[in-house]
C-alpha cells in the first residue's frame, strides 16, 4: 500500500506541474494582451489548485507512514529534506496557489485576475521545483 502511494504521489507531480505551468502561461499571455478574464482561465486555475490540494492529502498519509520522515535524524540530509524542507515548502506553495486563487476571484478587473494568477503560481511553482525530491538528488522514485 504505501508504495502504491508513494507511486501515486510522484506520478501526480506531473500533472500538478503541467496544470501550473498551463494556468501560468496563459495568466502571463493574456494580462500581456489585456485580454478578458473567461470559464476557461477559471477552470485550468481551478484544476491546478485542485490537483495540487489532492497532491497535498497524498503527500500527508505519507508524511505520517512513511520511514523517510524522522524528526529525531535532522542531522541527515535525506531525513531533513523529506521531515522539514519538503514539507514546509510545498505548504507554502499550496498555501500560495490558494491564496492567489482566491485573491483573483475576488477582483473584477480581469487584467488584475491574470496578474495576480501569474504571479502566485508562478512563485508557488517555483518552490514545487525547489522541493521535488528528483532523481538526480538520490532520494527519489525515479521520474514517474
Amino acid at each position: 500500500m504505501l508504495n502504491g502511494l508513494i507511486h501515486a504521489h510522484s506520478g501526480l507531480r506531473w500533472i500538478v506541474l503541467i496544470l501550473l505551468l498551463a494556468a501560468i502561461f496563459k495568466a502571463l499571455m493574456k494580462w500581456r494582451s489585456n485580454v478578458n478574464y473567461s470559464e476557461g482561465d477559471r477552470k485550468i486555475n481551478l484544476f491546478a489548485m485542485i490537483s495540487m490540494h489532492v497532491q497535498l492529502l497524498l503527500g500527508l498519509v505519507l508524511f505520517t507512514m512513511s520511514g523517510r520522515v524522522d524528526f529525531s535524524q535532522m542531522k541527515d540530509a535525506m531525513f531533513r529534506f523529506f521531515s522539514v524542507e519538503h514539507t514546509t515548502m510545498m505548504l507554502i506553495a499550496i498555501a500560495l496557489v490558494t491564496i492567489g486563487h482566491a485573491k483573483s476571484k475576488k477582483t473584477t478587473d480581469d487584467v488584475k485576475k491574470h496578474k495576480t494568477i501569474f504571479i502566485f503560481y508562478l512563485i508557488a511553482l517555483l518552490l514545487v521545483l525547489i522541493a521535488i525530491p528528483w532523481p538526480f538528488r538520490g532520494w527519489g522514485n525515479g521520474w514517474f
